[in-house]
């Protein structure tokens, strides 16, 4: 028994579909022409935002959330914890906790500016130009 030819072993519709699929990728002469931010503005529906980067880009906005709901909650936790040491009582347990919730809330801020830095850091290293004060459009 001779083998088969591998394309005799495919069905006929899936062949006919490979066929077309070839014959429209090299007859396709508008194809090379796209580039990727083409594919990226087709994509985008009406009312998205345009920059993913930049003062009023995607990035720039889900960060400034961030930092402000860090900023609030490290707030309130100061305000919680200096309560809980004002109305301790001198009980060293209540003390020592008011201590370290007023103490982790300090790190925490600390940790998130920290990484605001490190993050616009590596983009403008990775995008010059495009850090938390520049614009860049595409994309």
């Amino acid at each position: 028994m001779r083998p088969l030819h591998p394309l005799t072993s495919l069905k006929p519709a899936v062949l006919g579909i490979l066929l077309v699929a070839i014959a429209t990728i090299i007859t396709s002469d508008s194809a090379s022409a796209l580039t990727i931010f083409d594919g990226i503005n087709a994509a985008r529906g009406a009312g998205q935002p345009v920059e993913l980067f930049g003062p009023v880009g995607v990035v720039t906005t889900i960060t400034n959330v961030l930092l402000f709901i860090v900023g609030a909650l490290s707030v309130v936790m100061i305000i919680i914890g200096g309560l809980r040491y004002v109305i301790s009582g001198g009980n060293s347990a209540s003390v020592t906790a008011a201590k370290n919730t007023i103490l982790y809330a300090i790190v925490g801020l600390i940790i998130s500016f920290l990484a605001f830095a490190a993050i616009n850091f590596v983009i403008g290293s990775l995008a010059p130009g495009a850090g938390s004060n520049a614009g860049f459009t595409d994309v």
